[in-house]
């Protein structure tokens, strides 16, 4: 009875404690074999809008069994190449430096670096290069479907995700908040085996680049 009891005890302890999954309620990004590149229809005409710190972020949240970790990429470029003014003809390219990831832990920031993790000494550089923008007309005027290459940790996958995309006269936006599955990159790290990592990280873009007066 005593045995019941303690199990009952470490079972509720466990359920108080445990963190509730952050990419529970996220879109999952669709994940494939990476796009050619000759298969992106690239504008011919385009305003070269750039990407920078400056301007946007980029933000992940991961979490494990007892608690949730906040972090961001500080240090990242990219474009956007506005076909006039035509969303679904555009595309954008980001490359992200993966040494310049910050989260809320010191301790976690480093470990972030290391082979369990991104191995920023083999695999310095993210890259995402879209192939295909379509409209989400199933959803508001500004929703959109984006799919592109994604580079990370030595593994090339096509991702797709939802996002809101809205041009202006003033600047150019793009909001997305999506989960992906870190495995399907190759990041196997599995923790503690009384905390063990989640395998679904949300990744927060939140780019806003102005444009050039004419």
């Amino acid at each position: 009875m005593r045995r019941v009891l303690l199990t009952g005890m470490l079972v509720a302890a466990t359920l108080t404690f445990a963190c509730s999954d952050p990419a529970a309620n996220k879109p999952k990004a669709t994940v494939a074999g990476a796009q050619p590149e000759a298969s992106a229809a690239k504008p011919a005409a385009v305003e070269t809008l750039v990407i920078s710190p400056a301007n946007s972020k980029i933000d992940f949240t991961a979490s494990k069994v007892t608690r949730s970790h906040e972090g961001s990429f500080k240090q990242f470029t990219g474009k956007i190449e506005l076909a006039a003014n035509d969303i679904p003809a555009s595309r954008v390219t980001i490359d992200i430096d993966t040494g310049s990831v910050e989260t809320d832990t010191p301790d976690l920031t480093a470990h972030l670096k290391t082979p369990d993790f991104f191995d920023v000494a083999r695999f310095p550089k993210a890259t995402f290069t879209s192939t295909k923008i379509e409209r989400d007309s199933s959803a508001s005027a500004n929703s959109y479907v984006v799919t592109g290459n994604f580079d990370l940790h030595g593994q090339s996958k096509s991702i797709t995700f939802p996002a809101t995309i809205e041009v202006t006269a003033d600047n150019a936006s793009m909001n997305a908040e999506f989960a992906i599955n870190r495995r399907d990159f190759g990041i196997v790290y599995a923790g503690k085996a009384d905390d063990l990592i989640r395998d679904s990280v949300v990744l927060k873009l939140t780019v806003k680049v102005p444009r050039q007066k004419h």
